[in-house]
């Protein structure tokens, strides 16, 4: 009740201030208003929309304890800090790492929670990964997520004051700055990136789903690790260049192929697809208000087979089993196993789906040691068997599945 008084009272003021400047002949400027104040007209995707992960990337321990999923109470010689010093968590499927709080910027501690296997590992950005590593210090201290992390887990991210409309993916980092339309909705003065061209609509998700660095680094003498200045509508290539990608080389980036070699590259990996060449978008799988596992539509085949059907070129042909040649409904019949397999690491030993889409090959594993969906799966095997029984398959090509 009090959020809905607060919106009601902030759409007065936005009204006041648009009559205001149209009376004095000015054009008045969007500025951002923060989530709650969307929720009066769309209470259901507001409410979907903060249940998501997005909207609960970092946490305040002290207003949220249970968001804390590390163990705090088992002693561990990497935990070098308390639960008091954690300003922020940040993160709760894969890992979780923990912010302090140091005069008026954030620094992330130590040490961080493997989710998935429940242990804690170290936290330090070594030499030679990341390319901003040599322009910051040694110590985690030393690297501040105001210019490193901050841009992507808030809204309206200010590099002066480094102060925020609101923590978390909020509906105007997709949306961008709501005040207009507050104060009179239209679909002139808001953002929908479903209703702009593919590429603009794909900026917004690429815009923090990506490695790359700003086109104007460094700014103000800093090194920035997020597209300071895009808002959604723009052209992100205006704003940020991604990670050059060199064909051949396995690095800490890539493999050879040019699929992603980590985590938060699904944008890297993305725009070289026949996807997105075809103009699919991130929303057509992923809808970013629902709650669902990676924010799916629909279970994976089933979102993969309502675009893939028998009339379309690139659709099936027979059935899922025939194609797979795995049984119906095993993990081997699922799309994602061969044509998004988890090779990119997240935090160790653990990884993330590529969205490249391409089938990697076996004779790909013993040219360049890019992990294949094959092998991956059938450990006990070696890529000379699998290509061996990817060529017998009559469904496919054996001049493709053997390079």
């Amino acid at each position: 009740m009090r959020d809905r008084k607060i919106a009601s009272t902030v759409i007065a003021f936005l009204i006041t201030v648009i009559l205001y400047a149209t009376a004095v002949g000015q054009t008045p400027k969007a500025t951002f208003v923060g989530s709650k104040s969307c929720r009066a007209c769309h209470a259901d995707t507001y409410d979907s929309w903060q249940k998501t992960r997005m909207a609960n990337v970092v946490q305040d321990p002290k207003i949220h304890p249970e968001a804390v999923v590390g163990d705090f109470t088992t002693p561990n010689p990497l935990v070098t800090f308390k639960l008091d010093d954690v300003a922020f968590t940040y993160g709760s499927r894969w890992k979780q790492r923990y912010f302090t709080k140091r005069g008026d910027d954030y620094y992330v501690l130590p040490a961080q929670w493997d989710i998935q296997k429940k242990r804690w590992l170290p936290f330090h950005v070594e030499k030679g990964t990341d390319w901003w590593v040599p322009h910051y210090g040694e110590s985690n201290m030393e690297r501040p997520t105001s210019t490193l992390c901050d841009g992507c887990h808030s809204v309206n991210f200010n590099i002066e004051t480094k102060q925020v409309t609101e923590w978390n993916v909020g509906c105007e980092k997709c949306h961008g700055p709501g005040s207009l339309h507050v104060a009179h909705p239209t679909k002139q003065n808001i953002v929908n990136p479903d209703k702009l061209d593919s590429v603009r609509g794909n900026d917004t998700c690429i815009q923090c789903h990506s490695q790359g660095q700003p086109v104007g680094n460094p700014i103000a003498g800093k090194y920035y690790d997020w597209p300071v200045g895009y808002l959604p509508g723009a052209r992100l290539v205006d704003y940020w260049k991604l990670e050059e990608l060199k064909p051949g080389v396995t690095g800490f980036y890539q493999y050879a192929d040019l699929t992603a070699h980590k985590n938060r590259m699904q944008g890297n990996d993305f725009v070289q697809s026949n996807m997105y060449h075809r103009e699919i978008r991130c929303s057509d799988c992923h809808q970013v208000h629902s709650n669902t596992v990676s924010n799916l539509r629909m279970p994976s085949n089933a979102l993969c087979l309502g675009c893939h059907t028998k009339e379309n070129p690139a659709g099936l042909k027979g059935t899922v089993s025939e194609h797979t040649h795995h049984a119906e409904g095993s993990k081997g019949s699922q799309c994602v196993a061969c044509h998004m397999p988890k090779i990119e690491a997240t935090i160790k030993d653990s990884f993330v789906s590529a969205h490249t889409f391409r089938f990697i090959t076996p004779a790909q594993t013993e040219q360049s040691g890019i992990p294949n969906p094959c092998t991956s799966c059938h450990a006990d095997k070696s890529t000379t068997w699998a290509t061996k029984e990817l060529i017998a398959w009559t469904s496919v090509s054996p001049w493709r599945v053997a390079q």
